[in-house]
C-alpha cells in the first residue's frame, strides 16, 4: 500500500515538513491539500511556499478543495504534480478539467466526501486515474476516521473492476485504521505522521 504524506498538521513549519517528507524513503508522495476558505472553512493556498515544493524531488499529488479548481491549474502546471484531484461538484465542467489534465500528463483525480453516492460518480471513472475516498469530511486534519468508509471502500472496489483507477483513503489514517483500509490501493495520512518527531517510522508503522 503506498503512503502519501499531508503536512497541514505538524509540529514543524510547513517548509520544514515538507522537507522531511521528502527525506523519508518510504513516503510514496507529498499530499498538498488547497483550501479557498469558501468550499471549507479554513485557508491554505499555495503562494506562501511555492518555491520550496517546486525543489522537492519526492513526487506530488494534489487535494483542490476549492471552487472551480480549473483556476488553479495554471499555477499548479509549475509544481509538475503526479495527480490533481477535484471535486466535481465545484468546477462548472468537471469532464473538461479532467480531459485538461490528461492532456497535461497529470493524472486527474476525483474526491468523494463521505455523504456522496458513489453510484452518482460513476460518470467519471472512466476518464479519471485516481478516486480519492474521503473518510473524514474535507477541510480539517486530525479528524476520527469514518466507519462507514468500510461498506463504501467495498462499493467503490465493485465499480473499480470495470475501470481503470486506482483508490485512496484519506482521513483519520492510523497504525489501526491502515488495516481495515487494506483493499485501498493507497492512503493519505498526516498528523499520525507529522505530529511525531520520527516521521520515517510513523510512515513505516503504516506500511508494515
Amino acid at each position: 500500500m503506498k503512503v502519501a504524506v499531508s503536512y497541514i498538521n505538524s509540529i514543524y513549519s510547513k517548509t520544514d515538513t515538507i522537507k522531511k517528507i521528502a527525506e523519508c524513503p518510504d513516503a510514496d508522495a507529498i499530499h498538498i491539500d488547497l483550501m479557498d476558505g469558501k468550499y471549507v472553512r479554513n485557508t491554505n493556498l499555495i503562494d506562501e511556499y511555492l518555491i520550496s515544493l517546486c525543489n522537492i524531488s519526492k513526487p506530488l499529488e494534489v487535494h483542490l478543495m476549492t471552487i472551480k479548481p480549473s483556476d488553479y491549474f495554471p499555477k499548479l502546471l509549475l509544481l509538475n504534480p503526479v495527480c490533481i484531484y477535484i471535486h466535481p461538484e465545484t468546477e462548472p465542467d468537471p469532464l473538461l478539467a479532467i480531459k485538461y489534465l490528461n492532456a497535461q500528463n497529470i493524472e486527474p483525480g476525483i474526491v468523494i466526501n463521505p455523504k456522496e453516492a458513489i453510484s452518482e460518480y460513476e460518470k467519471y471513472f472512466s476518464s479519471i486515474k485516481r478516486v480519492l475516498l474521503m473518510s473524514v469530511y474535507p477541510g480539517a486534519g486530525g479528524q476520527k476516521f469514518l466507519m462507514s468508509t468500510l461498506k463504501r471502500l467495498e462499493e467503490l472496489k465493485s465499480y473499480q473492476k470495470h475501470y481503470n483507477f486506482t483508490i485512496y483513503i484519506d482521513g483519520g489514517i492510523n497504525a489501526e485504521t491502515v488495516k481495515l483500509v487494506s483493499l485501498a490501493d493507497g492512503v493519505v495520512a498526516g498528523s499520525f505522521i507529522c505530529m511525531y518527531p520520527d516521521f520515517q517510522k510513523q510512515i513505516s508503522k503504516l506500511k508494515n
